[in-house]
């Protein structure tokens, strides 16, 4: 999308052009990923059914769609980060070392040996591009050890550039289910007269969406079955940190942020 729009109103309407991309976008998977969507909610039914753990891996900003559905209000209280230290966002100094640590080989299988996660849990991977060398063996590496994997990708960079892992494949080659953000790639949804370069990225709308709608569907799954979602509560309302130490003592085996 573009605008030529000069001033307040250029700005305002350049806005109004995000807001019309992002839901744009937003129909697109609603409409186009449902059935990967049911397929990953089921999945994470079936695990927690199971007696399964579920952990959620992402690194840069694909971290912030991975951390919205951990220890959540509203979401599933079984749901752990999956944590590569130096990787989950712009915490570290200097920010571009994140990056560099994506590229680097044998961290995934480091961390998912040293950690909780087990054959029979369910580990979903974030990454935009699926093109770095750690998502790609996180992948490979869990399925190995026996783990169920959900990819959130775009699939749009498997076509139009290039692997950096050896084996020249991409996150959405190793997983068991793929959610594709159809996001474009480069990640910015605007251009206009006077910026130089394409901005306003809508990634994190998106693939957040995907997740809080595959974990919508799990929860609606598990009732379905008969079983109660283990769900969080918002500890700002009335009887919200009681209901959640309930929830928390009955699946304390199976929950690791709070240790």
């Amino acid at each position: 999308m573009s605008s030529e729009s000069s001033g307040s109103s250029g700005s305002s309407s350049l806005a109004g052009e995000f807001f019309d991309a992002a839901i744009g976008l937003l129909r697109q998977v609603r409409d186009e990923e449902s059935e990967n969507v049911a397929a990953a909610g089921a999945a994470i039914a079936d695990t927690v059914e199971a007696g399964g753990r579920l952990f959620a891996f992402g690194a840069g900003h694909s971290s912030l769609a991975a951390q919205d559905v951990v220890y959540r209000a509203g979401g599933l209280a079984l749901m752990n980060i999956l944590a590569v230290p130096g990787t989950l966002g712009v915490d570290v100094m200097p920010a571009t070392l994140g990056s560099a640590l994506e590229r680097v080989g044998g961290l995934a299988g480091a961390v998912l040996d040293s950690g909780p996660a087990q054959s029979g849990d369910v580990l979903v991977i974030i990454s935009l591009s699926g093109r770095n060398t750690l998502p790609v063996e996180m992948a490979t590496h869990a399925r190995a050890l026996g783990m169920k994997v959900i990819g959130v990708t775009s699939v749009a960079y498997a076509k139009e550039t290039t692997s950096l892992h050896s084996s020249g494949t991409f996150l959405k080659d190793h997983c068991d289910i793929v959610l594709d953000s159809r996001i474009a790639v480069g990640d910015a949804e605007l251009t206009a007269e006077g910026v130089e370069a394409p901005f306003a990225p809508a990634s994190t709308v998106v693939t957040s969406a995907l997740m809080q709608a595959m974990m919508a569907s799990a929860a609606g799954e598990l009732a379905r079955r008969g079983i109660e979602p283990p769900l969080l509560r918002s500890g700002n309302v009335d009887g919200g940190h009681e209901w959640n130490r309930r929830v928390m003592t009955e699946y304390g085996d199976r929950i690791f942020y709070r240790h």
